[in-house]
């Protein structure tokens, strides 16, 4: 992943995530969490000052969020003046997360869920934007939640805070076997019983596609190598979808009769290509060992 060399001294990357309550503010630091940050929501003002110390400071840390919304309004003229203070620093960036006013009432109305406020929606929501205008003008971003749906705000927020690319997704090559039933948890699943099976050749029958003898054996055939490469590429081409539609996993399970030979040689395989284009990406044998 590259690094932003603007943002904050060793490149760590600090964001404080505000903005109308019923906007997406949890999401949002979900989707951070999810990116290898450390998320803190609502931390008292009294701490503010010894989180962004910690935050800046601990070497284990790389990327920190920090939520804040209408619940530091007691505080609002120190918050204020702290964020100008850090942001002038270059230590932090802003990010304020809106939406019409149509859009909240019908969110709060759909969820039942009580304004912070404790007034009627509508009145509250107008009492809060009067609040929060403050932190809304000092944003380095602004983010209309108006007529997104999860996924579109997760794109939105992972593009404008540049931490997410398709090689930050994490890919999980799993080989299978048929006979044991194909995983739940697959996004993609592909069966390679086309592959003249090692199974039946005696002095392969008792190993697995871990082996080079076995492995060597797969890849031998002209059409395995143009299945490897041709896969690859439409999963190259799909990753960027997946990410579109929300995902930050993306599992691709390889199937052969009983999981130990052919899934395993060509699972493997893929997952060497696509490390070497820069994906994020684990094995998992499923079936190799029954």
């Amino acid at each position: 992943m590259k690094r932003n060399k603007k943002m904050v001294k060793n490149s760590r990357k600090i964001f404080i995530i505000s903005g109308m309550s019923g906007c997406g503010k949890t999401y949002a630091l979900k989707v951070l969490e999810n990116l290898g940050f450390y998320c803190i929501d609502n931390i008292p003002f009294s701490m503010f000052d010894s989180l962004m110390e910690f935050a800046t400071n601990e070497k284990q840390l790389e990327n920190v969020a920090i939520g804040l919304d209408i619940r530091i309004r007691k505080n609002l003229e120190s918050i204020v003046s702290k964020i100008a203070e850090l942001q002038k620093q270059g230590t932090i960036k802003l990010i304020f997360l809106n939406s019409e006013d149509k859009s909240l009432i019908k969110r709060f109305s759909e969820t039942r869920l009580k304004h912070p406020l404790g007034e009627n929606v509508l009145i509250s929501i107008k009492k809060e934007r009067k609040i929060l205008r403050p932190i809304k003008h000092m944003a380095d971003k602004v983010i209309d939640t108006s007529n997104l749906t999860l996924a579109e705000l997760k794109e939105r927020v992972t593009k404008i805070l540049e931490v997410k690319k398709s090689q930050d997704m994490q890919i999980t090559l799993m080989s299978f076997g048929f006979k044991h039933n194909v995983p739940l948890d697959a996004d993609i699943v592909m069966d390679v019983r086309f592959i003249k099976n090692p199974y039946y050749i005696k002095e392969f029958k008792n190993k697995t596609g871990l082996d080079k003898s076995v492995r060597n054996y797969v890849l031998g055939f002209k059409q395995t190598i143009e299945f490897v490469n041709m896969f690859t590429k439409m999963v190259k081409k799909l990753i960027p979808s997946y990410i579109k539609e929300g995902k930050s996993y993306l599992t691709i399970a390889i199937g052969c009769t009983g999981g130990r030979h052919r899934s395993v040689t060509i699972s493997k395989e893929i997952a060497k290509n696509l490390k070497k284009l820069g994906y994020n990406v684990n094995q998992f044998h499923r079936d190799s060992k029954k």
